[in-house]
């Protein structure tokens, strides 16, 4: 229960900081299904998501979600 109230009150630069937290663990998730999708021993079975692509889009919103909550956090 607390965590949620200190979700409450948490800052915007605290709330951009956990979603690009968030899309950094999807990305990373991304990589590892990817690499299992190109290590697979039935080549027939391909798959239809674009693990590379939610990958990468993942990383470059995390980071920038990152890149603007920083300076926020430091200065309180």
């Amino acid at each position: 229960m607390e965590f949620l109230r200190a979700l409450i009150f948490a800052s915007d630069a605290e709330l951009l900081a956990l979603w690009g937290a968030g899309f950094l663990l999807l990305a990373a998730f991304a990589t590892y299904m990817e690499k299992r999708r190109t290590r697979r021993t039935e080549f027939d079975r391909v798959g239809w998501v674009p693990w590379f692509g939610i990958f990468f889009v993942s990383v470059i919103f995390g980071g920038g979600l990152l890149a603007l909550a920083v300076p926020g956090m430091l200065r309180g």
